[in-house]
This record gives C-alpha cells, sequence and structure tokens, in this order.
C-alpha cells in the first residue's frame, strides 16, 4: 500500500527541504551573517563587527544591486596576539576566502589583540 503524505507537503516531510530546492536569496543567510558566523568560528572574538559599507560604493567597481559587497570588520581576539598586522589580516582572508571569490569585493579590516 503506497504511503500517503499529509496534505500540503509536497511528499516532503515537514522541516525537510529536498535537496534540489534553490536556495533563495530570502532564505539564504545574508553576507554579512555568514561573515559574522565565520569569524566567530575561528577567533572566538573578544569583539566583532561587521559593517556593510556597500551603500557608499553605489556605482562603483566590484558594488551589486543588494549590495552586501563592501565590508569593514573591526575585530578583537587573543588568536592575534604576537602577529603581525599581515599575518592578522591573511588569517581573516583564510577564513573568509569562499566569500572573497564571490560575492565580497572588499574588505577593510582592523584586527586587534585584547589590550591593544
Amino acid at each position: 500500500m503506497p504511503c500517503k503524505q499529509p496534505a500540503g507537503t509536497g511528499g516532503v516531510a515537514a522541516g525537510a527541504r529536498p535537496a534540489d530546492m534553490a536556495v533563495t536569496r530570502e532564505n539564504a543567510m545574508s553576507v554579512s551573517d555568514t561573515i559574522t558566523q565565520k569569524l566567530t568560528a575561528a577567533f572566538a572574538p573578544v569583539s566583532l563587527e561587521v559593517i556593510d559599507e556597500s551603500h557608499h560604493h553605489q556605482g562603483h567597481g566590484g558594488w551589486r544591486e543588494g549590495g552586501e559587497t563592501h565590508f569593514r570588520v573591526k575585530l578583537v581576539s587573543a588568536a592575534f596576539a604576537g602577529k603581525s598586522r599581515v599575518d592578522r589580516h591573511r588569517m581573516v582572508n583564510q577564513t573568509l576566502d569562499a566569500e572573497l571569490k564571490g560575492r565580497v569585493h572588499a574588505l577593510a579590516m582592523e584586527t586587534k589583540a585584547p589590550g591593544e
């Protein structure tokens, strides 16, 4: 006997998503949220600010409709203790590699260790 799905689920269990369902901008995590999540996981920051500055670059190179192309990150983490500014920036760039190869056109950084 065939298994019946509850009405309105389209054959997908409640809360589940078929593998081929496209992720739309409405239900996708914002670039800002992705950056925040990745930096938090990688650096356990004492403080973190992710600022979307895209509106300052409208009409310039790399800007796209909808923004989320130009960011400033202010990050304080013990992981930066004893590291040069160049090393700190490399650490952040490595963490955000996929975003920098994708939608993010520019990333300004202020990276510090606690107490600096």
